[in-house]
């Protein structure tokens, strides 16, 4: 069964069935806007189990995706695999039993279903994304980062600067020794 919407899924049916119940979804090249200035680079790919208990749903997702990124290093644009799961109970909106609206200010935290009992999977697994997001993205595990003399690239094909490119206000810090004796005087 294809969600209406991305991640959007219909669960009046499963909301009528007992508890223990379940319903399995495949994730496929699916696009969400993400929070910032976070961007998909590969489409979000996995499944998604969502579980009838006997208050609401549980809902587990694994998936996977790639998030444009700058490496902490060398600053290089990268992309950088993400893999999250989502555990998290969604309650109804709305009463199964009287169609009334629910009273969530109990557990205002908690994830409801909308008015016509459907499941929007997608701000939970744009925050989840959000938060699996690394906080200093390399390139490669061995990036040499930048040259603080020229700002070019480190690595393989980066020429090395002479001694002599000093800052002429340090000159006299050039020959400065450190005795092998006392240094505390």
């Amino acid at each position: 069964m294809t969600a209406a919407a991305p991640l959007t899924y219909p669960l009046a049916g499963l909301l009528g069935e007992p508890p223990g119940e379940r319903r399995r979804y495949p994730v496929s090249g699916v696009t969400i806007p993400l929070p910032g200035d976070l961007r998909l680079v590969e489409p979000i790919e996995g499944t998604v189990e969502i579980v009838r208990t006997n208050r609401g749903v549980l809902v587990e997702a694994g998936l996977h995706a790639a998030i444009e990124a700058e490496c902490a290093r060398c600053l290089r644009a990268i992309e950088v695999p993400i893999d999250v799961e989502v555990a998290e109970e969604a309650l109804p909106s709305i009463d199964l039993a009287s169609g009334t609206p629910v009273d969530a200010s109990s557990e205002p935290d908690v994830a409801r279903l909308t008015d016509h009992h459907e499941l929007e999977l997608g701000p939970l697994v744009a925050e989840a994304i959000s938060l699996a997001e690394p906080i200093a993205p390399l390139c490669e595990e061995a990036c040499p980062g930048l040259c603080p003399t020229c700002g070019e690239r480190l690595g393989p094909g980066h020429a090395a600067h002479p001694e002599d490119d000093i800052d002429p206000r340090l000159e006299a810090l050039r020959a400065f020794r450190v005795d092998g004796g006392d240094e505390n005087g």
